[in-house]
């Protein structure tokens, strides 16, 4: 499996918010424009704090495990994989909701002197620093679930037949 970077979230969150902003100031013009969700930031906040809990109990385990604590839980290699991929769709799918409500924000910014679009606005402002924070728990989740580098690699000393 290969690790997520910060660059690619990146450019799909860019895309997105540029694609949204489009899509807004179309759909807008065509009639009206359908409101940001209010749950959008509670629920994206929500899916960090999974993450952020994964990654704390993780790393707990995997350093007693390191330090040979008695009585210290292993980790099943399955389930810090099934983390990871946890990890890694959320953090894609939060890319994506980034951008879209950062281009919706952008439409809306036009419109501050509405309140209503001036409270769709913060919501979706909301939304994007919460899509944001579930992007660095789920990196951080990468990061800990990372296997220690292997330093010999394939080409390493073999092992001796005694």
């Amino acid at each position: 499996m290969k690790p997520l970077h910060l660059r690619l979230l990146l450019l799909i969150a860019a895309v997105a918010t540029a694609l949204a902003w489009a899509g807004a100031r179309l759909w807008d013009s065509l009639g009206h424009l359908p409101g940001v969700p209010a749950a959008a930031p509670i629920v994206l906040a929500a899916v960090a704090v999974v993450l952020l809990a994964t990654a704390f109990s993780l790393r707990s385990r995997l350093k007693a495990a390191r330090e040979r604590r008695p009585g210290a839980r292993g980790v099943d290699p399955i389930g810090a994989a099934r983390a990871v991929v946890l990890g890694q769709a959320s953090a894609l799918v939060s890319a994506v909701m980034a951008g879209i409500y950062a281009g919706t924000g952008i439409h809306l910014l036009g419109g501050l002197d509405d309140t209503a679009r001036s409270g769709q606005a913060i919501t979706a402002g909301l939304a994007v620093l919460a899509a944001a924070g579930v992007v660095a728990a789920a990196l951080w989740l990468q990061h800990v679930c990372r296997l220690p580098e292997d330093h010999d690699g394939p080409a390493g000393p073999a092992p001796s037949a005694r």
